[in-house]
């Protein structure tokens, strides 16, 4: 399979509502999900070369099972999903209310029987908050889950760092172009060959008209940035509590993988991460910062080997 479907599911919302885009790779009906949430500025297609490394993997240890499906949601705002009408909605509760939403979907098209949770800085973040909090209603609790360069502590100057750039929608003359400029900004998440780069810039723009001229602009609603920029270094702090209540409260097997140059995961968090909640096991990757991109090798086979193994 070398593309994915594109699907929508209807979220509520006190505006009327709005569908979030999802792709999923794999056997529509597979019992096995792994739902792969990206970063805050990032979409669904971030995982292509993951969801394709699962896909045939899980192929080849158990051909004919029940199978695989790998979902990767555009969290609202970002990818083909809806732009929201009031950008307070832009906060992590309500994309957790949304991935519910989504997984009650999925269960009910063909029933989950297990699942496990892959999530990229912001997608870790609502992981933390649909695996720490038992009483929601999920289809089956989350087995394994993997956080992605992110904690319940998150360094204030990544914060400032992402309130740089964040919100500005961008104008390219090509995709090409727009590769090269995200490029800029996004060093940290290590090296890539110029085709590695292309491929993870390519689903961030989209054409500003229909024209066969149309210039390129940056996917997602620059208002994602409105709630964003309205944080202060006083409020992260008092949200790194509720954070860490949630992160005390996860059950599922965990992952945590960091950028050995990251800014906004500490080592200190890192190792306390190992030490208290699920006591996730750590692995880190050297000459990367925030955030690997799971596409380098060595990357995707941890992910795989902790996901697919026993």
């Amino acid at each position: 399979m070398t593309e994915p479907s594109l699907n929508h599911v209807t979220c509520p919302d006190a505006s009327g509502g709005h569908r979030m885009a999802y792709w999923q790779w794999g056997r529509p009906d597979g019992g096995h999900v792994v739902v792969c949430v990206h970063g805050l500025s990032r979409q669904g297609r971030d995982f292509d070369v993951l969801a394709q490394a699962l896909c045939r993997q899980a192929e080849q240890a158990a051909p004919g099972s029940g199978g695989l499906r790998v979902v990767c949601p555009d969290v609202v705002g970002r990818g083909e999903s809806d732009w929201l009408k009031d950008p307070m909605g832009y906060q992590l509760p309500a994309y957790a209310a949304d991935m519910l939403v989504l997984l009650a979907q999925l269960h009910a098209r063909a029933p989950i029987t297990t699942l496990d949770w892959v999530g990229s800085s912001m997608g870790g973040l609502i992981g933390m908050g649909v695996c720490g909090q038992p009483g929601l209603p999920l289809p089956v609790p989350v087995r394994r889950l993997v956080l992605n360069d992110v904690g319940p502590t998150i360094e204030w100057n990544a914060i400032v760092r992402i309130g740089t750039y964040l919100g500005q929608a961008g104008h390219f003359g090509s995709v090409q172009e727009a590769a090269d400029a995200m490029r800029a900004v996004s060093s940290s998440f290590g090296p890539h060959t110029p085709e590695q780069w292309l491929a993870l810039s390519r689903h961030m723009v989209k054409p500003v008209s229909q024209s066969t001229d149309s210039k390129w602009r940056l996917h997602y609603d620059p208002a994602i940035a409105v709630p964003f920029k309205l944080a202060t270094e006083a409020s992260t702090l008092q949200g790194e509590a509720a954070l860490w209540k949630l992160y005390d409260h996860i059950s599922a097997r965990t992952l945590l993988i960091r950028g050995a140059l990251s800014d906004l995961l500490s080592p200190e968090t890192a190792h306390a991460m190992t030490q208290r909640g699920p006591r996730a096991r750590l692995v880190e990757f050297e000459g990367i910062g925030h955030v690997p991109t799971l596409i380098a090798q060595d990357q995707v086979a941890a992910v795989t080997g902790f996901l697919l193994g026993q």
